[in-house]
């Protein structure tokens, strides 16, 4: 575009060198660092801290835009921003890379970070630097590690032995997600449980509140609230006490659905049953049967997913309602010690693990509640059991209630009556939520600041003495702990005897590090406390909070856990630490194979054709590529983009545009090359437009193009508020399409000047580097960074003319505009007028015109 007035062409926007130069402009003039005494109204945005795993990602990219546009929006509404950044760096992928690389994985960690830092500053993101964390600081594991202490001391932690996944090779704990088809992970070799000693969080204690307080989340999506309550998993059942025939024995069972009990076929408890040990003392093969289950691991999936196996003890267990009623016992591989009591009963028909456990051993089922609709008579179970509601069936006393009403009955029946002076069955409530274990037997993480002595226990080190660093030198030469092997960090005195004792030698599972960081965050350079309570209670809880959906449950839930030990312990007085959540999409991008089956990187690919004509080639020698499905990012399947690549090509403003432009923001984003040129298009428009608009000489009349700009604006800080992003970007093309058409027509100065400084006030949080440098081609004073908000001129919002729907005898014939403020006289003329409705008259007057003010016309002929 050029202007009439001035036909030099306007030069293009560089973004190489334009970028630099502003995030220079910011830093100097530190516009983003927050002062936590600001009286103003305070927003704390965040999202999620990344590992430091050496690159950024196209994900992060995605993740700290839609942060960014929020924190500099909020920032130019008059609000005091929180928007921090830090990283999440202990992790056992470090230690992996010491071993791989032979470097110690805190130089890993750092050179890593220093690396990524860089990164996120190239894409001018309105980020607090100052405030700047890493969780492998020991200025930060210090105050974790004093946090443990005083959770410690209110008996929030716990140390027992408990069952782990143990990976005899590598000489550590597995989480249930390490554990592949019964293997470690990395090593491939046969996981065993073992019982260990280890710490815990008593998470559970807080399982009733941390449910409640989910209905007060409402700024939490839905689906992310659910998964919680499913984790939390809060059941009503009945605890029922099973008499073990020919002996007084007692094997306790937990059902949620004691309705069913007509229909038990079987009892089954978990190999790790005090009776299954029992039995197991002189019986090899029921010893090896119960080995075989340990190696499934301990993960619920993989439990869920196995076939159904069992070893019948050869014991019976008389029925609670019917004691000459005798039902097998087995020991079975589905059934875990840790939920429950460790036993269940198989009432096959109505559960189907039962019912395929029962079809496999040939134990038969019961149907005991019939689907409404259905003949009782002829209703049977085979392959698929039924678990829904209904009339209970076959059940005795139960027959014709409903299941809910033959639960109470049971519950009723089972507890009133007594055999060996205790109740057959008690009511309880029981919870799937188990205590937290954050036992780690690792070195790249922050260290338990507990030292064992044998005549005094486990001892806490004194606060004065924090922090507990990890030593310096490390080795992996040998599997394990490396801790444990240095002896010279280990041996200790004993703080409370002066007695030989030895350090704690496993360290923290790095789910406590990120748990808090956003408390730290608050307050960041405290030296002697982790926190200030009232800086955390102005701050707290963080407003807009952003990260992937795979973090919804654990993650989450330890750190609202974490905000109410805090509580407990004085630290603070917020029990939430998220007012508001988003789980944003994942980029996603084509894959692509050569005639070999490798996976080749979308950087060494080029295409001919478009549609169904599209072929790919390699680069460098012509190869037909086949292009294959859209899938997540991944380095195993290279169709990654890099984020420098990309900010090199087109600066890092059209990354950003793209996306927030290609999709709604809870969606995945199909990255295109396509869609990154039509980004880096508009880049250009825009400053076409700016610079258009900052030499106009138009005079005509502008009132259309202030309410476009008006329009605009409204609807930008309505979808900003509820970050729909990608509706932002269309009402910005809607408002740079007409100040387009303004300038063409010559519209005054005055109007095209207010709408092009509109448009560059809403791209600025999207796009901030060409927005300063439009502010500045506009000649507006400072920096739009700190420049207010456009003020919303309602007025303009009100149109002048409305629309009415005209009908005849009940069918609508045509539409009539007229003034907003047109009375019913001239509503009417306006109407007979339209050519349309004459038509349709034919000539003829109508019998009445009844004009409903604002909303209709009806006419009878």
């Amino acid at each position: 575009m050029t202007d009439s007035a001035n036909p030099t062409p306007i030069e293009r926007y560089n973004a190489k060198d334009s970028e630099p130069r502003w995030q220079r402009a910011w830093a100097e003039a530190r516009l983003f660092e927050t002062d936590i005494s600001d009286p103003r109204p305070k927003y704390y945005v965040l999202e999620m801290f990344p590992y430091p795993s050496g690159r950024i990602h196209m994900g992060h990219v995605r993740n700290y835009a839609m942060g960014d546009v929020v924190a500099r929006y909020k920032r130019a509404r008059g609000f005091s921003v929180l928007h921090p950044m830090g990283w999440d760096a202990f992790g056992l992928p470090a230690e992996n890379a010491a071993m791989e690389r032979k470097v110690n994985p805190r130089e890993w960690t750092y050179a890593n970070i220093a690396t990524m830092r860089d990164q996120l500053q190239s894409m001018g993101l309105s980020l607090d630097w100052s405030r700047e964390i890493a969780t492998c600081d020991p200025d930060y594991y210090k105050h974790q590690q004093r946090m443990f202490l005083d959770f410690l001391d209110k008996g929030l932690v716990a140390r027992r032995t408990a069952k782990v996944n143990w990976d005899p090779v590598d000489h550590t704990v597995l989480a249930n997600e390490q554990v592949i088809d019964g293997r470690g992970w990395r090593s491939g070799a046969l996981v065993e449980q073992r019982e260990l000693t280890q710490w815990f969080f008593r998470i559970s204690d807080f399982a009733q509140d941390l449910l409640d307080a989910l209905d007060g989340l409402e700024r939490w999506p839905e689906k992310v609230r659910l998964m919680q309550r499913n984790w939390i998993g809060r059941s009503e059942g009945l605890e029922i006490r099973f008499a073990v025939d020919g002996s007084g024995d007692k094997i306790t069972v937990y059902t949620t659905r004691p309705d069913t009990l007509f229909g038990a076929r079987f009892l089954a408890i978990s190999a790790d049953h005090p009776v299954a040990a029992a039995l197991a003392q002189d019986r090899p093969e029921l010893q090896g049967f119960i080995e075989e289950c340990r190696r499934l691991g301990t993960a619920q999936a993989a439990i869920d997913t196995a076939e159904k196996l069992g070893f019948d003890t050869g014991l019976k267990v008389r029925h609670p309602l019917d004691p000459s009623w005798l039902l097998p016992v087995y020991v079975a591989n589905f059934v875990l010690m840790d939920y429950g009591t460790g036993a269940v009963f198989g009432c096959p028909a109505h559960d189907q693990r039962d019912l395929d456990f029962a079809n496999k051993y040939g134990l038969g089922n019961t149907p005991v509640v019939c689907p409404e609709g259905q003949d009782p008579a002829t209703f049977t179970i085979t392959d698929t059991a039924y678990d829904g509601d209904g009339r209970m069936i076959n059940s005795g006393f139960l027959d014709g209630m409903s299941t809910d009403a033959a639960f109470a009955a049971v519950a009723d029946r089972l507890e009133s009556e007594t055999r060996d002076g205790a109740p057959v069955a008690r009511r309880k409530v029981q919870f799937r939520l188990r205590d937290w274990g954050v036992s780690r037997q690792r070195y790249w993480g922050c260290p338990i600041p507990i030292v064992h002595c044998d005549a005094c226990g486990p001892v806490p080190v004194p606060v004065a003495e924090l922090p507990v660093k990890l030593p310096e030198e490390v080795s992996f030469d040998q599997p394990g702990n490396p801790l444990e092997r240095d002896h010279v960090w280990r041996q200790v005195p004993c703080p409370r005897c002066g007695a030989a004792a030895r350090r704690e030698t496993d360290t923290m599972d790095t789910f406590v590090d990120s748990s808090w960081y956003y408390a730290r965050f608050t307050n960041p350079h405290l030296t002697d406390a982790p926190t200030d309570p009232a800086t955390i209670d102005r701050w707290l809880p963080v407003d807009q909070y952003i990260g992937g959906i795979e973090h919804a449950i654990l993650h989450l839930l330890y750190s609202r856990f974490f905000m109410r030990a805090m509580r407990e312990t004085g630290w603070s007085g917020v029990s939430e630490p998220f007012a508001g959540l988003f789980t944003q999409g994942m980029v996603v991008h084509e894959t692509y194979k050569d005639a070999a089956g490798a996976w080749v990187p979308p950087a060494e690919i080029r295409f001919d054709g478009t549609g169904a004509e599209r072929c790919a080639f390699h680069v460098k020698t012509d190869a037909p590529i086949s292009i294959g499905a859209i899938e997540k990012m991944s380095k195993s399947k290279k169709n990654v983009v890099d984020p420098d690549d990309i900010i090199a090509s087109y600066g890092a403003d059209t990354a950003r545009w793209f996306m927030l432009s290609d999709s709604p923001p809870e969606r995945d984003v199909i990255w295109t090359e396509e869609g990154v040129q039509g980004a880096a298009r508009f880049v250009q428009r825009v400053w076409r437009l700016v610079n258009a608009a900052a030499t106009a000489q138009g005079r005509a009349e502008g009132t259309a193009l202030r309410k476009a700009a008006h329009r605009a604006l409204a609807a930008v800080e309505e979808d900003v508020e509820r970050l729909r992003f990608n509706r932002c970007v269309a009402h910005i093309y809607t408002l740079a399409n007409a100040l387009e058409e303004a300038l063409r027509a010559g519209v005054s100065q005055e109007a095209t000047g207010e709408a092009a400084g509109i448009l560059v006030q809403l791209i600025a949080p999207m796009m901030p580097h060409l927005a300063e440098a439009s502010w500045a081609a506009l000649g507006r004073d400072g920096l739009v960074a700190s420049a207010p908000w456009p003020i919303l001129n309602r007025s303009l919002l009100v149109e002048d003319e409305i629309t009415l729907p005209v009908q005849i005898n009940g069918k609508k014939r045509a539409d009539v505009t007229v003034p907003r403020d047109a009375d019913a006289a001239a509503v009417e003329a306006a109407t007979l007028a339209l050519e349309s409705v004459q038509r349709a008259l034919e000539g003829k007057s109508p019998r009445k015109v009844i004009v409903v003010p604002g909303r209709i016309v009806n006419l009878v002929v």
